[in-house]
């Protein structure tokens, strides 16, 4: 299978029942707990949010990162990642 499709990047994210999480076309693993993952992805950045999260994989070689635990949301970061990525750890800190 092509990484690419029409000339784009492509990537797959799959969900079983919430609690195993499979995302390709991840460039690096910026930070995580247990309750956050942040991704960079092909596609820009990657937020996965949950409880009890813990990396069941990683492979960069290979672009793929496999989470478990109970996921509550995945979003795409908008705008300036870097602010979001200093935000996490200090503002949970600063609570």
């Amino acid at each position: 299978m092509s990484d690419q499709i029409n000339g784009q990047k492509r990537q797959e994210i799959k969900m079983l029942n919430r609690k195993i999480l499979e995302v390709t076309g991840v460039k690096n693993v910026e930070s995580f707990d247990n309750e956050e993952f942040l991704l960079e992805t092909d596609l820009g950045f990657l937020t996965v949010r949950g409880q009890n999260l813990h990396m069941k994989h990683l492979s960069l070689e290979q672009g793929l990162v496999a989470i478990e635990g109970l996921v509550h949301s995945i979003a795409y970061l908008d705008g300036n990642a870097a602010a979001t990525k200093s935000k996490g750890f200090l503002g949970k800190l600063f609570k």
